[in-house]
Order: C-alpha cells, then structure tokens, then sequence
C-alpha cells in the first residue's frame, strides 16, 4: 500500500505529522513517500505541483493532502499560486466525488454555534462534484464587454458547465451513499434560474429512478443555506455542484464545533483517492503547535476505508479519536470551560495512545 504524503503549507506540515504518526503506530505496512507541493513546491522549484510529486500522486494507492495556500502568494500569476496545486490534482487524477461528512460528536454539541437540540446527533454527508462546474469550465478570462449597459467596459467572465455523464456518475454516487445510510438525497441546485442547474435536476431525477428505494427531494441553494442552520438534522445526504458544495460543506463544517474536525475523501472512479482537512492551511497559526490534527487524522481513517481496503483499522482511529473527545482534551478551535487544552503534538500522542486500547 503506497500512500503519497503531501503535508503542504501553512499548518499543514504540522497536522501531517500527527496523521502520519498515527498510521505507523498501526500493525499495517505503508509504503509513505512525501513530496512537496503548493507553496512549498513553488519556492523549491517554481511551480505548486510539479511533475515528481503529479507522477508520485499517479502511482500512489492513495494521497494524504495536508494544505496549501499563504497571502504571500496572492501576487502570483493564478496559474502558480498554491491552490493550483489542488485543482491540478483533481484534473489529472479523475477525483470527481468529494465525500465530505458533517458528524456533531456528543462530546462536542456544546462548541456547536446551534443549539444543543439543533445539532445533537447531527450526522449528514455532504458529496460535492469536483472536477466541472464554474471552476473549470471554458472560456474563463478577461476582455471588454461586447453588450450590456456597460458594452465596451473592462469585464471578468466565467463559464458553468455541466455533462449528462458527470450528473449521472455523481448522482449514483449519492444514491449508493444513501442506500448504506438514511435513504434520502437532497439534490441541491438553482434550477430557477440557471439553465445549468436545470439541466442537473433533470438528469438527477432520471438517474433516481434506479433506486425507487431511496428518497429523492430537490432544493434550490439558497434555502438549503437556510435549512442547513434551521434544522440540519433532517438532511441526510446532500449532492450538489462543485461551487454549492465548496460553499455548503463549509458552512456545515460550523454546525459540528469546528472546522478542524471535518475530513473529506475525493475519489476517482477506481477508488483512488484523495485524503484531505476541510480546512485551509491557516497561515496565520503556522508553527505555533496549536493547530487542530483531528480532521486530518480523521482523514487518514477515511483513507483506509475507501481506498486501502483496511475498515477495521478505519474503526479504530475513530473510536480513538472519539475516546480523547470524552478525556475532555481539546486544542484551541474546540476548547471550552471545563476541558484541558493541548497543543497540536499532544492531540497527536493522546490519539496514539488511545489506540492502544481499542
């Protein structure tokens, strides 16, 4: 089993560290071999993923991704800037189905910014398609406008677009997703006023007929924002766009506590994959050992299940992870009155621990 490390920049070194610490203390064997990329491959050789760390991530069962990004690269020509690295990996390894769980753990709801009874149990997933859309749709650029009231003015434009075989796959996706979970998919668009997101709805509701098991109900963007807060328990599996679901798993992050709880898989159709945090690399904290390890660790588990054929030891990072919770150890983005606060290492170690037991 290869895994291609790839711990980033920012707080990303820090939070790899820890992950990785955790899979060597399993009773597996790993081939893990580390690259840069983002920030940190532009300044060793001038570009944010470069053809050893591509061909490393090619040939790699899976990819442990830690984060890119810092505001000292804001200047950078787009097509060097870290987060490039990313959207690059997407591209070239097919990884179209971003799974991204949303899981209130009990020792958590009170660091939830709802209220207790709101977010209690809550347990949703959120499957956003990751290689189309507005991100990567052509023509894109810059160039004077041809019409409108301001014809002739500056003007920036990008393209939505949409094929019947990215919906379809997506959308079976989140319908074999459903099947093992609750039985619900919430296909989220905005069909009303883009013809995209008609033409997405109509190819979901097709596709559903090949599972008259599970529940299909559509929701247009803006509400599903609003029921996200209001009552995100009635959810269950939410598929959506690669814009809506940049947005919407983000915002669902805040309903479990944090943010650096959140891990998510982006996968291929041959069940390769793409391990990630849902935050970003948090400049603004790098090196102060403070940063949250949980959600790449967490990551690290959703690695084993999906792409490594190892649920048990799966099982077992997350009873791990779960254990520390109810120890009442918690970094800074989760601490509250009446739990011990650690740093970035001590997480690491007391995950590590915790293994020895479950």
């Amino acid at each position: 089993m290869k895994i291609a490390i790839l711990p980033g920049d920012g707080i990303g070194p820090e939070i790899m560290a820890e992950a990785v610490k955790v899979l060597q203390a399993l009773d597996l064997r790993f081939e893990m071999e580390t690259a840069p990329v983002g920030g940190a491959a532009y300044e060793a050789s001038g570009h944010p993923l470069p053809e050893a760390t591509l061909r490393l991530a090619q040939q790699a069962d899976a990819i442990l991704f830690g984060a890119v990004g810092d505001w000292k690269y804001d200047k950078l020509e787009r097509h060097l800037r870290p987060e490039q690295a990313i959207l690059g990996l997407r591209k070239h390894l097919g990884l179209f189905a971003n799974f991204r769980p949303a899981i209130c753990y009990e020792q958590l709801v009170g660091a939830s910014s709802l209220k207790p009874e709101l977010v209690a149990g809550l347990d949703i997933l959120i499957i956003r398609e990751l290689t189309g859309d507005i991100y990567f749709g052509q023509p894109r650029g810059r160039r004077s406008a041809p019409d409108g009231a301001f014809a002739g003015a500056e003007e920036a434009f990008d393209t939505m677009r949409y094929t019947r075989p990215e919906i379809e796959r997506i959308a079976r996706v989140a319908f074999e997703a459903a099947r093992k979970r609750g039985k619900k998919v919430t296909s989220v668009d905005k069909a009303n006023v883009l013809e995209t997101f008609q033409f997405w709805k109509d190819v979901v509701t097709e596709v559903h007929q090949d599972y008259p098991d599970v529940t299909l109900e559509h929701m247009y963007v803006d509400n599903a924002a609003m029921q996200l807060v209001k009552a995100p328990k009635n959810f269950d599996v939410l598929v959506t766009g690669n814009m809506f679901g940049d947005i919407l798993s983000d915002e669902a992050s805040m309903l479990t506590g944090s943010i650096g709880m959140l891990p998510s898989a982006s996968l291929n159709d041959k069940g390769q994959g793409l391990y990630e945090p849902s935050h970003g690399s948090a400049p603004d904290i790098a090196g102060k050992g403070i940063a949250n390890p949980l959600a790449t660790i967490l990551s690290a588990a959703m690695m084993l299940r999906f792409s490594l054929a190892q649920p048990a030891a799966a099982e077992r990072i997350e009873a791990a992870v779960k254990q520390v919770l109810a120890q009442g150890l918690r970094t800074a983005d989760i601490w509250s009155e009446g739990t011990t606060r650690v740093g970035t290492r001590e997480m690491g170690d007391a995950v590590i621990k915790a293994l020895q037991g479950v």
